[in-house]
């Protein structure tokens, strides 16, 4: 089922290519039919999302957005056991993200010289978040919460109809409960170009965030520039560092539980102790049987996954900072003495009791997170996702005629006179 892997300087990293593979797989034909959507779109708006959701959901309703008693019916109709765990969801995912509030501030200075920073949320954003058996209310909470924070004028969703044309109950109860403004019904590609380019019923938007399949990844890759976005997501991963600690039932069901996403997810364990690899093993075998996608399972675990055996925990280190991670669970003696080493993760869950679930659905950070080992250089969705920044400078005369000096230099150096002369001339004028 999981291959296991002898951390020799070369196996590993062989093992580690062929997981990066998979994001770096040729889609020539989905870019060019995205390509087709989204010029559809942009030139005939409506029209063509109405042709696309008709050829691709079956079902296309008469009007694409969702009015707001609909929205509010689900939320009354919905289990009250569900929305008590969206609203504790949503208060812990609140509080974690009212800390990454970045400030605007004034700074004075001698002479009458005032900078700053102006801080404010973007103006309208689109959240995409998918339909169908792939519908996880939990994004709307992690897209919707810090937007909401950083101070966005609008959001705007968009979600695919169901089979029977209608939008799915539990992604409307966590619209409602996140203050999500508006909700229209149409999903895939097009639904993005509609966001991006704006239609007789969508708004246009500043960015657009949230999961999706291939062809919404690849829309949201190639309108970047017409838009921003959160990321270009890859499948999912995870990783855990374990020493001879670690309980091999609790390894066992992290791997399968990041593995069931999809047959292209990856799940790793980094361990040092030869027993855990057997006893892991066996594991998995024993509860992979009462799991529903165990098909799927299976098939990630024995083309992504892998259990490798290192030589110490400073290798385990070494090693996880070079896969960079989406997750990483660390299941040693002593969790946070390696917590200062870890540099490169999207999310690192410390300790036996911190299963990667608790990031997904609860405890509070997000679970947008980099993947396929940007989490060298991208960080998690937050606040800072949702807001633009502005300086400011003011200079009275009296302290630009004492700066003129070095930027006539610096100007002079890169031949660039204009530059130096709109500063002459304020020198000039008594």
């Amino acid at each position: 089922m999981i291959q296991t892997v002898k951390a020799d300087g070369r196996a590993e990293y062989e093992f580690f290519e062929r997981m990066r593979s998979r994001s770096r797989e040729t889609k020539n034909n989905v870019a060019e039919a995205v390509e087709k959507i989204i010029e559809a779109v942009r030139v005939r708006g409506d029209e063509a999302v109405r042709e696309y959701t008709m050829k691709f959901d079956r079902r296309c309703p008469e009007t694409f957005e969702v009015g707001r008693e609909i929205i509010n019916d689900a939320l009354t109709a919905a289990d009250p056991d569900f929305v008590s765990a969206l609203l504790n969801a949503q208060e812990n995912i609140a509080a974690f993200h009212q800390r990454q509030k970045t400030q605007s501030f004034l700074d004075p200075r001698k002479n009458g010289i005032i900078l700053g920073q102006r801080v404010r949320g973007l103006h309208r954003v689109g959240l995409y978040v998918p339909g169908g058996t792939a519908a996880y209310p939990s994004s709307v909470l992690m897209n919707a919460i810090p937007a909401k924070i950083a101070g966005v004028g609008e959001l705007v969703m968009v979600t695919p109809p169901g089979p029977d044309g209608r939008p799915n109950p539990d992604i409307l109860v966590a619209a409602a409960i996140c203050g999500v403004d508006r909700v229209f019904l149409m999903g895939g590609a097009q639904a993005v170009a509609a966001l991006a380019h704006g239609t007789e019923s969508v708004p246009r938007c500043d960015k657009i965030v949230g999961p999706g399949n291939i062809f919404v990844a690849t829309a949201k890759r190639l309108l970047y520039g017409t838009v921003d976005i959160d990321m270009i997501a890859g499948p999912s991963e995870i990783l855990i560092i374990a020493d001879d600690s670690a309980n091999p039932k609790y390894l066992a069901a992290d791997l399968m539980g990041q593995a069931e996403h999809d047959r292209m997810a990856s799940a790793v364990l980094l361990t040092t102790s030869g027993r855990l690899v057997e006893q892991t093993k066996a594991e998995l075998a024993r509860q992979i049987g009462r799991l529903e996608r165990r098909e799927i399972i299976e098939a990630s675990l024995a083309d992504f996954g892998a259990i490798v055996l290192c030589e110490s925990e400073t290798q385990m280190v070494a090693l996880a900072n070079e896969l960079a991670p989406e997750h990483l669970e660390v299941q040693v003696a002593d969790p946070m003495r390696l917590l200062g080493a870890l540099d490169n993760a999207g999310s690192v869950f410390l300790g036996e009791y911190t299963p990667e679930p608790l990031g997904d659905y609860y405890a509070g950070p997000n679970h947008v997170l980099p993947t396929g080992g940007t989490a060298r250089f991208f960080s998690p969705l937050g606040v800072d996702s949702f807001v633009k920044r502005s300086a400011f400078l003011y200079y009275p005369r009296e302290a630009m005629a004492e700066a003129a000096p070095d930027i006539l230099t610096i100007a002079a150096r890169e031949g660039l006179s204009a530059h130096a002369n709109a500063v002459k001339v304020r020198l000039e004028d008594e």
